[in-house]
Protein backbone atom coordinates (compact mmCIF):
# COMPACT_ATOMS: atom_id res chain seq x y z
CA UNK A 1 0.00 0.00 0.00
CA UNK A 2 2.86 2.39 0.83
CA UNK A 3 4.21 2.27 -2.73
CA UNK A 4 0.79 2.20 -4.38
CA UNK A 5 0.53 4.38 -7.50
CA UNK A 6 -3.01 4.94 -8.78
CA UNK A 7 -1.89 5.79 -12.31
CA UNK A 8 0.12 2.57 -12.58
CA UNK A 9 -2.80 0.59 -11.17
CA UNK A 10 -5.07 1.90 -13.93
CA UNK A 11 -2.37 1.38 -16.57
CA UNK A 12 -2.00 -2.26 -15.51
CA UNK A 13 -5.61 -3.06 -16.33
CA UNK A 14 -5.98 -5.57 -19.15
CA UNK A 15 -9.51 -5.24 -20.49
CA UNK A 16 -10.46 -6.47 -23.95
CA UNK A 17 -13.67 -6.37 -25.92
CA UNK A 18 -15.37 -9.59 -26.99
CA UNK A 19 -13.58 -9.48 -30.36
CA UNK A 20 -10.22 -8.50 -28.92
CA UNK A 21 -11.10 -4.80 -29.06
CA UNK A 22 -8.50 -2.59 -27.37
CA UNK A 23 -11.48 -0.67 -26.00
CA UNK A 24 -13.95 -2.97 -24.21
CA UNK A 25 -17.13 -3.42 -26.18
CA UNK A 26 -20.14 -1.27 -25.23
CA UNK A 27 -22.95 -3.47 -23.99
CA UNK A 28 -26.22 -1.63 -24.48
CA UNK A 29 -28.55 -4.46 -23.43
CA UNK A 30 -30.94 -3.91 -20.56
CA UNK A 31 -31.34 -7.64 -19.96
CA UNK A 32 -29.24 -10.76 -20.51
CA UNK A 33 -29.92 -14.35 -21.53
CA UNK A 34 -29.22 -17.55 -19.61
CA UNK A 35 -28.73 -21.03 -20.99
CA UNK A 36 -30.49 -22.58 -18.01
CA UNK A 37 -33.13 -21.45 -15.54
CA UNK A 38 -31.03 -22.65 -12.61
CA UNK A 39 -28.25 -20.23 -13.54
CA UNK A 40 -30.70 -17.31 -13.60
CA UNK A 41 -32.02 -18.35 -10.20
CA UNK A 42 -28.51 -18.48 -8.71
CA UNK A 43 -27.68 -15.10 -10.27
CA UNK A 44 -30.73 -13.58 -8.57
CA UNK A 45 -29.36 -14.91 -5.30
CA UNK A 46 -25.87 -13.53 -5.97
CA UNK A 47 -24.33 -17.00 -6.24
CA UNK A 48 -22.74 -16.77 -9.70
CA UNK A 49 -19.73 -14.97 -11.12
CA UNK A 50 -19.45 -13.55 -14.62
CA UNK A 51 -23.20 -13.60 -15.20
CA UNK A 52 -25.24 -10.50 -15.88
CA UNK A 53 -28.88 -10.25 -14.95
CA UNK A 54 -30.25 -6.79 -15.65
CA UNK A 55 -28.50 -3.47 -16.24
CA UNK A 56 -29.92 -1.86 -13.12
CA UNK A 57 -27.76 -4.39 -11.27
CA UNK A 58 -24.69 -4.90 -13.48
CA UNK A 59 -23.75 -4.87 -17.13
CA UNK A 60 -20.34 -5.53 -18.69
CA UNK A 61 -19.62 -1.88 -19.56
CA UNK A 62 -20.35 -0.68 -16.03
CA UNK A 63 -18.37 -3.60 -14.63
CA UNK A 64 -15.29 -2.63 -16.68
CA UNK A 65 -15.45 0.95 -15.39
CA UNK A 66 -15.97 -0.26 -11.82
CA UNK A 67 -12.87 -2.45 -12.16
CA UNK A 68 -10.87 0.58 -13.27
CA UNK A 69 -12.07 2.71 -10.38
CA UNK A 70 -11.39 -0.03 -7.84
CA UNK A 71 -7.87 -0.34 -9.24
CA UNK A 72 -7.35 3.42 -8.97
CA UNK A 73 -8.63 3.55 -5.38
CA UNK A 74 -7.01 0.26 -4.30
CA UNK A 75 -10.36 -1.06 -3.08
CA UNK A 76 -11.72 -4.55 -3.59
CA UNK A 77 -14.67 -3.35 -5.65
CA UNK A 78 -16.64 -0.39 -6.95
CA UNK A 79 -20.06 0.45 -8.37
CA UNK A 80 -20.99 3.28 -10.73
CA UNK A 81 -24.03 5.52 -10.47
CA UNK A 82 -25.94 8.01 -12.59
CA UNK A 83 -24.66 10.99 -10.55
CA UNK A 84 -22.34 11.91 -7.72
CA UNK A 85 -25.32 12.61 -5.48
CA UNK A 86 -26.61 9.11 -6.20
CA UNK A 87 -23.29 7.71 -5.01
CA UNK A 88 -23.45 9.80 -1.82
CA UNK A 89 -27.09 9.20 -0.96
CA UNK A 90 -27.07 5.46 -1.73
CA UNK A 91 -24.00 5.01 0.46
CA UNK A 92 -25.58 6.89 3.34
CA UNK A 93 -28.90 5.06 3.12
CA UNK A 94 -27.17 1.68 2.85
CA UNK A 95 -25.20 2.27 6.05
CA UNK A 96 -27.83 4.09 8.09
CA UNK A 97 -31.35 3.16 9.11
CA UNK A 98 -34.04 4.70 11.29
CA UNK A 99 -32.59 5.71 14.64
CA UNK A 100 -29.00 5.98 13.42
CA UNK A 101 -26.75 9.03 13.54
CA UNK A 102 -24.27 10.65 11.13
CA UNK A 103 -21.46 13.04 11.98
CA UNK A 104 -20.74 15.18 8.92
CA UNK A 105 -18.40 17.95 7.97
CA UNK A 106 -20.14 21.31 8.08
CA UNK A 107 -18.10 22.47 5.09
CA UNK A 108 -19.30 20.28 2.27
CA UNK A 109 -20.88 20.43 -1.17
CA UNK A 110 -24.25 22.20 -1.07
CA UNK A 111 -26.21 19.23 -2.40
CA UNK A 112 -24.72 16.95 0.23
CA UNK A 113 -25.47 19.51 2.94
CA UNK A 114 -29.07 19.84 1.73
CA UNK A 115 -29.59 16.06 1.73
CA UNK A 116 -28.24 15.73 5.25
CA UNK A 117 -29.94 18.84 6.60
CA UNK A 118 -33.32 18.74 4.87
CA UNK A 119 -34.01 15.24 3.54
CA UNK A 120 -32.45 12.30 5.36
CA UNK A 121 -34.40 13.15 8.51
CA UNK A 122 -37.49 11.75 6.75
CA UNK A 123 -35.99 8.33 7.40
CA UNK A 124 -35.44 8.96 11.10
CA UNK A 125 -31.69 9.49 10.69
CA UNK A 126 -30.09 12.21 12.81
CA UNK A 127 -27.19 14.37 11.59
CA UNK A 128 -24.69 16.47 13.52
CA UNK A 129 -22.60 18.96 11.54
CA UNK A 130 -19.13 19.70 12.88
CA UNK A 131 -15.83 21.26 11.92
CA UNK A 132 -14.01 18.07 10.96
CA UNK A 133 -10.69 19.92 11.20
CA UNK A 134 -11.43 20.22 14.94
CA UNK A 135 -10.91 16.63 16.05
CA UNK A 136 -12.14 17.29 19.58
CA UNK A 137 -15.42 18.56 18.15
CA UNK A 138 -15.71 15.38 16.08
CA UNK A 139 -15.07 13.20 19.15
CA UNK A 140 -17.66 15.12 21.18
CA UNK A 141 -20.29 14.63 18.45
CA UNK A 142 -19.97 10.83 18.39
CA UNK A 143 -22.87 8.88 19.91
CA UNK A 144 -23.55 5.19 20.57
CA UNK A 145 -25.80 5.16 17.49
CA UNK A 146 -23.32 6.94 15.18
CA UNK A 147 -22.88 4.79 12.10
CA UNK A 148 -20.94 7.13 9.84
CA UNK A 149 -18.48 10.00 9.80
CA UNK A 150 -18.70 11.84 6.48
CA UNK A 151 -16.02 14.14 5.13
CA UNK A 152 -14.54 15.55 1.93
CA UNK A 153 -10.81 14.99 1.42
CA UNK A 154 -10.54 18.59 0.20
CA UNK A 155 -13.51 20.59 1.40
CA UNK A 156 -15.79 22.41 -0.99
CA UNK A 157 -15.27 25.36 -1.36
CA UNK A 158 -12.79 26.27 1.41
CA UNK A 159 -10.16 23.76 0.23
CA UNK A 160 -9.20 22.50 3.69
CA UNK A 161 -7.68 19.03 3.92
CA UNK A 162 -9.21 16.43 6.23
CA UNK A 163 -6.91 14.46 8.53
CA UNK A 164 -8.19 11.11 7.29
CA UNK A 165 -5.94 9.06 9.59
CA UNK A 166 -7.25 10.64 12.77
CA UNK A 167 -10.85 10.78 11.56
CA UNK A 168 -10.67 7.07 10.75
CA UNK A 169 -9.38 6.37 14.26
CA UNK A 170 -12.27 8.33 15.80
CA UNK A 171 -14.88 6.64 13.59
CA UNK A 172 -13.56 3.12 14.10
CA UNK A 173 -13.18 3.56 17.87
CA UNK A 174 -16.91 4.20 17.92
CA UNK A 175 -17.81 1.36 15.53
CA UNK A 176 -18.65 3.77 12.69
CA UNK A 177 -17.60 3.90 9.05
CA UNK A 178 -15.53 6.76 7.62
CA UNK A 179 -16.94 7.81 4.25
CA UNK A 180 -14.92 10.23 2.13
CA UNK A 181 -15.80 12.26 -0.96
CA UNK A 182 -12.59 12.39 -3.01
CA UNK A 183 -14.02 14.30 -5.99
CA UNK A 184 -11.49 17.17 -5.78
CA UNK A 185 -8.45 14.94 -5.36
CA UNK A 186 -8.51 11.82 -7.57
CA UNK A 187 -5.03 10.33 -8.05
CA UNK A 188 -3.63 12.89 -5.58
CA UNK A 189 -4.83 11.00 -2.51
CA UNK A 190 -5.78 7.36 -2.01
CA UNK A 191 -8.12 7.57 1.00
CA UNK A 192 -8.11 3.87 1.92
CA UNK A 193 -4.39 4.20 2.70
CA UNK A 194 -5.44 6.25 5.71
CA UNK A 195 -8.29 4.09 6.99
CA UNK A 196 -11.24 5.37 4.95
CA UNK A 197 -13.88 2.65 4.52
CA UNK A 198 -15.82 3.96 1.53
CA UNK A 199 -14.81 6.49 -1.15
CA UNK A 200 -17.43 8.32 -3.21
CA UNK A 201 -17.02 10.41 -6.34
CA UNK A 202 -18.79 12.69 -8.69
CA UNK A 203 -17.17 11.38 -11.88
CA UNK A 204 -18.77 14.34 -13.68
CA UNK A 205 -15.75 16.33 -12.54
CA UNK A 206 -12.04 15.48 -12.89
CA UNK A 207 -12.43 11.75 -13.56
CA UNK A 208 -14.39 12.26 -16.76
CA UNK A 209 -12.93 15.71 -17.38
CA UNK A 210 -15.18 16.88 -20.22
CA UNK A 211 -18.39 18.02 -18.51
CA UNK A 212 -20.35 16.03 -21.08
CA UNK A 213 -22.05 13.64 -18.67
CA UNK A 214 -23.21 13.24 -15.08
CA UNK A 215 -21.95 10.19 -13.19
CA UNK A 216 -20.83 8.96 -9.77
CA UNK A 217 -18.94 6.11 -8.15
CA UNK A 218 -18.69 4.18 -4.89
CA UNK A 219 -15.41 2.41 -4.10
CA UNK A 220 -15.34 0.03 -1.14
CA UNK A 221 -14.96 -3.55 0.02
CA UNK A 222 -16.53 -6.36 -1.97
CA UNK A 223 -18.83 -7.02 0.97
CA UNK A 224 -20.18 -3.47 0.96
CA UNK A 225 -20.67 -3.34 -2.82
CA UNK A 226 -22.46 -6.69 -2.70
CA UNK A 227 -24.78 -5.40 0.03
CA UNK A 228 -25.41 -2.21 -1.96
CA UNK A 229 -26.64 -4.13 -5.03
CA UNK A 230 -28.37 -7.03 -3.30
CA UNK A 231 -31.63 -7.66 -5.16
CA UNK A 232 -33.62 -7.87 -1.93
CA UNK A 233 -32.12 -5.18 0.27
CA UNK A 234 -29.50 -3.21 -1.65
CA UNK A 235 -30.14 0.54 -1.68
CA UNK A 236 -28.60 1.07 -5.12
CA UNK A 237 -30.42 -1.92 -6.61
CA UNK A 238 -33.79 -0.88 -5.22
CA UNK A 239 -33.52 2.87 -5.86
CA UNK A 240 -32.09 2.22 -9.32
CA UNK A 241 -29.51 4.97 -10.07
CA UNK A 242 -27.67 2.87 -12.67
CA UNK A 243 -25.26 4.58 -15.06
CA UNK A 244 -25.86 4.30 -18.80
CA UNK A 245 -23.30 1.83 -20.24
CA UNK A 246 -22.44 4.14 -23.13
CA UNK A 247 -21.33 6.74 -20.60
CA UNK A 248 -19.38 4.09 -18.68
CA UNK A 249 -17.45 3.23 -21.81
CA UNK A 250 -16.57 6.89 -22.45
CA UNK A 251 -15.54 7.55 -18.84
CA UNK A 252 -13.32 4.47 -18.80
CA UNK A 253 -11.33 5.85 -21.75
CA UNK A 254 -10.95 9.18 -19.96
CA UNK A 255 -9.79 7.43 -16.79
CA UNK A 256 -6.60 6.44 -18.60
CA UNK A 257 -5.60 10.09 -19.11
CA UNK A 258 -6.58 11.26 -15.63
CA UNK A 259 -3.02 11.21 -14.28
CA UNK A 260 -1.79 13.47 -17.08
CA UNK A 261 -4.69 15.87 -16.61
CA UNK A 262 -4.30 16.07 -12.83
CA UNK A 263 -0.62 16.92 -13.22
CA UNK A 264 -1.49 19.79 -15.58
CA UNK A 265 -4.43 21.06 -13.51
CA UNK A 266 -2.14 21.10 -10.46
CA UNK A 267 0.76 22.77 -12.26
CA UNK A 268 -1.48 25.54 -13.57
CA UNK A 269 -3.22 26.12 -10.23
CA UNK A 270 0.09 26.34 -8.37
CA UNK A 271 1.39 28.83 -10.92
CA UNK A 272 -1.65 31.05 -10.42
CA UNK A 273 -1.30 30.79 -6.65
CA UNK A 274 2.31 31.97 -6.80
CA UNK A 275 1.42 34.86 -9.13
CA UNK A 276 -1.58 35.83 -6.94
CA UNK A 277 0.81 35.99 -3.99
CA UNK A 278 3.09 38.34 -5.91
CA UNK A 279 0.32 40.87 -6.56
CA UNK A 280 -1.08 40.65 -3.03
CA UNK A 281 -4.39 39.02 -3.93
CA UNK A 282 -6.20 37.21 -1.13
CA UNK A 283 -6.36 33.58 -2.24
CA UNK A 284 -6.64 30.05 -0.93
CA UNK A 285 -4.63 27.15 -2.34
CA UNK A 286 -3.45 24.10 -0.33
CA UNK A 287 -0.22 23.85 -2.31
CA UNK A 288 1.42 26.90 -0.73
CA UNK A 289 3.15 26.93 2.65
CA UNK A 290 0.82 29.61 4.01
CA UNK A 291 -2.20 27.30 3.73
CA UNK A 292 -3.24 25.81 7.11
CA UNK A 293 -3.45 22.29 5.63
CA UNK A 294 -0.20 22.42 3.65
CA UNK A 295 1.88 20.20 5.93
CA UNK A 296 -0.93 17.68 6.45
CA UNK A 297 -1.58 17.57 2.69
CA UNK A 298 2.06 16.70 2.03
CA UNK A 299 1.88 13.69 4.36
CA UNK A 300 -1.02 12.26 2.35
CA UNK A 301 -0.20 13.03 -1.29
CA UNK A 302 0.73 10.42 -3.85
CA UNK A 303 3.93 11.77 -5.46
CA UNK A 304 3.88 13.30 -8.90
CA UNK A 305 0.34 14.66 -9.21
CA UNK A 306 0.71 18.02 -7.48
CA UNK A 307 -1.74 19.77 -5.16
CA UNK A 308 -4.85 19.78 -7.31
CA UNK A 309 -6.60 22.13 -9.69
CA UNK A 310 -8.86 24.01 -7.24
CA UNK A 311 -8.05 27.52 -6.05
CA UNK A 312 -10.17 30.30 -4.56
CA UNK A 313 -9.86 34.07 -4.32
CA UNK A 314 -11.77 36.30 -1.92
CA UNK A 315 -13.28 39.52 -3.22
CA UNK A 316 -15.06 40.25 0.03
CA UNK A 317 -18.45 41.14 -1.46
CA UNK A 318 -20.70 39.18 -3.81
CA UNK A 319 -21.30 42.12 -6.15
CA UNK A 320 -17.56 42.63 -6.63
CA UNK A 321 -17.11 38.88 -7.25
CA UNK A 322 -19.90 38.89 -9.83
CA UNK A 323 -18.45 41.84 -11.72
CA UNK A 324 -14.98 40.30 -11.74
CA UNK A 325 -16.34 36.98 -13.03
CA UNK A 326 -18.29 38.79 -15.76
CA UNK A 327 -15.14 40.57 -16.88
CA UNK A 328 -13.00 37.41 -16.73
CA UNK A 329 -15.43 35.55 -18.97
CA UNK A 330 -15.45 38.39 -21.50
CA UNK A 331 -11.65 38.56 -21.36
CA UNK A 332 -11.36 34.85 -22.15
CA UNK A 333 -10.12 33.49 -18.82
CA UNK A 334 -12.80 30.80 -18.81
CA UNK A 335 -16.48 30.34 -18.12
CA UNK A 336 -18.74 31.61 -15.35
CA UNK A 337 -20.23 28.21 -14.60
CA UNK A 338 -20.64 25.70 -11.83
CA UNK A 339 -18.90 22.31 -11.77
CA UNK A 340 -15.18 21.64 -12.03
CA UNK A 341 -12.53 19.40 -13.55
CA UNK A 342 -13.15 20.72 -17.06
CA UNK A 343 -10.40 21.40 -19.59
CA UNK A 344 -11.44 25.07 -19.56
CA UNK A 345 -11.18 27.15 -16.39
CA UNK A 346 -14.52 27.46 -14.60
CA UNK A 347 -15.34 29.93 -11.84
CA UNK A 348 -18.35 30.69 -9.67
CA UNK A 349 -19.31 32.51 -6.51
CA UNK A 350 -19.71 29.53 -4.18
CA UNK A 351 -22.02 31.12 -1.63
CA UNK A 352 -24.54 31.99 -4.33
CA UNK A 353 -24.17 28.80 -6.38
CA UNK A 354 -22.78 25.39 -5.39
CA UNK A 355 -22.99 26.20 -1.67
CA UNK A 356 -26.23 28.18 -1.83
CA UNK A 357 -28.07 25.34 -0.05
CA UNK A 358 -25.97 26.11 3.03
CA UNK A 359 -27.73 28.86 5.07
CA UNK A 360 -25.91 32.18 5.13
CA UNK A 361 -25.37 32.04 8.89
CA UNK A 362 -23.73 28.63 8.50
CA UNK A 363 -21.59 29.95 5.64
CA UNK A 364 -20.33 32.69 7.95
CA UNK A 365 -19.79 30.16 10.75
CA UNK A 366 -17.58 28.04 8.51
CA UNK A 367 -15.62 31.09 7.36
CA UNK A 368 -16.98 31.38 3.81
CA UNK A 369 -16.88 34.92 2.47
CA UNK A 370 -19.81 36.08 0.35
CA UNK A 371 -17.22 37.21 -2.20
CA UNK A 372 -15.43 33.87 -2.51
CA UNK A 373 -14.75 32.85 -6.11
CA UNK A 374 -13.91 29.19 -6.61
CA UNK A 375 -11.72 28.43 -9.61
CA UNK A 376 -11.39 25.06 -11.28
CA UNK A 377 -8.19 25.76 -13.18
CA UNK A 378 -8.17 24.33 -16.68
CA UNK A 379 -5.54 22.72 -18.88
CA UNK A 380 -4.38 26.04 -20.33
CA UNK A 381 -1.19 25.68 -22.38
CA UNK A 382 0.00 29.20 -21.53
CA UNK A 383 -0.98 29.78 -17.91
CA UNK A 384 0.98 33.07 -17.77
CA UNK A 385 -1.36 34.38 -20.47
CA UNK A 386 -4.30 33.33 -18.31
CA UNK A 387 -2.82 35.12 -15.32
CA UNK A 388 -2.32 38.31 -17.32
CA UNK A 389 -5.99 38.24 -18.37
CA UNK A 390 -7.07 37.83 -14.73
CA UNK A 391 -4.70 40.61 -13.66
CA UNK A 392 -6.09 42.96 -16.34
CA UNK A 393 -9.60 42.46 -14.97
CA UNK A 394 -8.38 43.09 -11.41
CA UNK A 395 -6.47 46.22 -12.46
CA UNK A 396 -9.40 47.58 -14.46
CA UNK A 397 -11.58 47.21 -11.35
CA UNK A 398 -8.82 48.79 -9.21
CA UNK A 399 -8.68 45.66 -7.03
CA UNK A 400 -4.88 45.35 -7.17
Amino acid sequence: MKDFNPATAVQNLLQFGEFGDVNPSVTDSATFTFMEGETMEKTFQGETEGCFLYSRHWNPSNFYLAQGLAAMENTEAAWVTASGMAAITCTMLQICSQGDHIVSSRTTYGGTYAFLSNYIGKFGIEVTFVDTNNLEEVKAAMKPNTKMVYVETMSNPLLLIADLRKLADIAHANGAKLVCDNTFTPMLITPVKFGVDIVVYSMTKFINGKNDCVAGAICASQEFINSLIDVNSGTAMLLGPALDPKLSSAILKNLHTLHIRMEKHSKNALYLAERFKEIGLKFNYPGVKEHPSYELFNTMLNPGFGYGGMIAIDMGKADIANELMRRMQLEGVGYLAVSLGYFKTLFSNSGKSTSSEVPEDVQKEMGMSEGLIRFSVGLDMDIERTFQMIKKCLVDMKLV
